[in-house]
Formats: structure tokens, sequence, C-alpha cells
């Protein structure tokens, strides 16, 4: 598995589609609006840029990593074309509603989480839950000193592409912690939420989550 196609062009998109390649991944990243990565482009000639549907298209996995409030059009835009493979989704359902005291407002309950939406619409798509608890700069070889490595918390309904997405989480730095299928997204998601409160109130943002077992 070689080819890497990234749907979001925002700073998540951007940092993983440089940490693929620094792991020699084919990149192509997919935006209906092009004109945000000429300059990307231009510093990074080896990432190719397309159109949602072309980059889902000729990827064989897939990263979803565009708003939480885009992201289910997205996925019915590309369905056709992620049928049958990985989907790292590193989507959360961020409302347009200002934090309060530092707590952002999501769209969803902790009855439904935004990827069993997003598995409805794909239903043959193997979406693993993973990325979306951690800012964009410690995505790729964070250094907490000492040899630490921060912990990934994943899900889905697929074991095989838990698996081969942990392998690759594995090459970016991180412990994994499997836990579960689809529904613990709704566990997972929320995460966004703590992390981003030392962000909001003391403007702290180099932090991870490291689960410790005895």
């Amino acid at each position: 598995m070689t080819k890497i196609g990234i749907l979001g062009s925002g700073d998540v998109g951007r940092t993983l589609a440089k940490g693929f390649l620094e792991y020699d991944y084919q990149v192509m990243i997919g935006s209906d609006h092009a004109e945000k990565l000429e300059e990307f482009k231009k510093t990074n000639p080896k990432v190719e840029t397309a159109t949602f549907e072309r980059s889902a298209q000729w990827a064989d996995l897939v990263v979803l990593c565009v708003k939480g409030t885009v992201a289910e059009n997205v996925v019915e835009k590309t369905k056709r074309h992620l049928s049958g493979k990985i989907i790292v989704d590193a989507t959360n359902p961020i409302a347009d509603a200002p934090p309060e005291n530092g707590v952002l407002k999501f769209f969803t309950s902790l009855e439904e989480s935004l990827m069993e939406r997003l598995q409805k619409i794909a239903p043959d798509a193997r979406f693993v839950k993973a990325l979306n608890s951690i800012g964009a700069g410690l995505m790729i070889n964070p250094d907490f000193g000492g040899g630490i490595r921060p912990t990934m918390f994943i899900c889905g309904n697929n074991e095989n592409a838990k698996k081969e997405v942990s392998e690759i989480l594995q090459k970016f730095g991180f412990e994994i912690e499997d836990v579960g299928k689809v529904e613990s997204a709704r566990a997972i998601e929320p995460l966004c939420i703590l992390w981003c409160i030392p962000g909001f109130l003391k403007n702290e943002w180099t932090h991870a989550f490291k689960l410790l077992k005895k």
C-alpha cells in the first residue's frame, strides 16, 4: 500500500502529507479549493493535488481530515470510490458555535458519533478513527523526550484495517490503543474537547494523551 489520498487541505492535511512522504508513500491531497494548495505545492513538489473525488479514486488508503461540518458531504461525494478502502477518520464534530469557557461544542451527542454517521453513508468503506485528539504539529514523530510515545486511541469495525492503520501510526511515533468498534468513536471524539481546553484557556497546545497500564 503506497498511495495515500488525503481529503482536506488544512494544517492537518498538509502535515500528514509531508509525514507520509517522509515514510516513502505517494501522496495526493484532495480539495475543492485547489488555490489553497498552490504555495504548498511549490515547496512540496512530490505531493500531487486533485479534487476530493480524484484523490479518493486514486488512493489505496484515504485520510479524511476536513472540517467536521462538511465531512458527511465529502464522504457522500466520494463514497463510490471508498468501497473496500481503509479510511482514517481524523475528523471531529465541532459545531460552528464558539467554545464556552474553553470547551468546544459538538453537533453530535454521546449516542452517535460523527464516524458512525460517516460509516452509514459509506457502509463498504473500512473506517478507522485516529489522529483526532492531537495537534497537527505533533502528528509526525512527536518528541516528548525519554523515548515516551504518546497514545493514539483508535476504533473501527474492521480488524485488518485497524492493524494496517496501527502500523502506520507506529511509524509516526505513537503507541496504539484499540478501544473497539465504531461505537467507541463516541468516546474518542470528545477527547478533542479535552485536548483543546488547555489551548483555549492557557494557550498550551503541545501536549498529548498517554495511557498508563500496570
